[in-house]
């Protein structure tokens, strides 16, 4: 005696759930792939192409009621923007804030600014620098 197959005849039925599910998993895998992809390639320009002005504290010296900072700026020709500096106490309050501008051709500005403090303030930290 032969034994009979216990399944589906080959193409009579269509696919089975789990290819179909299969198939449903594969297609959202791509979808959300990307998305991710475009969500990276979004930042990664963002970050890139609009840091037209960058700059750093060299040194800072406080007063009681002033913070004078020597700062390097770095930015494109042709670029304005401003940098945004600000001064903290002892115990951490903030003292003083500011924003100071940058125009013209040069790319790279070495200058002094004082930033204006309501008491002594202990440090000279750049916050960031935006074009514009």
């Amino acid at each position: 005696m032969s034994t009979a197959s216990t399944g589906l005849p080959a193409g009579r039925y269509g696919r089975s759930s789990d290819e179909r599910a299969d198939r449903k998993l594969k297609v959202a895998a791509v979808v959300l792939g990307a998305a991710l992809l475009a969500l990276v390639g979004y930042f990664a320009y963002h970050y890139i192409a609009q840091t037209g002005i960058s700059a750093q504290v060299i040194t800072f010296e406080a007063t009681d009621n002033a913070v004078k900072a020597h700062l390097e700026v770095h930015k494109d020709a042709g670029t304005d923007g401003y940098c945004t500096l600000r001064s903290q106490a002892a115990d951490g309050t903030e003292v003083g804030r500011a924003d100071f501008r940058f125009t013209g051709s040069a790319t790279r500005i070495d200058k002094v600014v004082t930033l204006r403090t309501t008491a002594k303030g202990t440090t000279a930290e750049l916050l960031g620098c935006h074009a514009g």
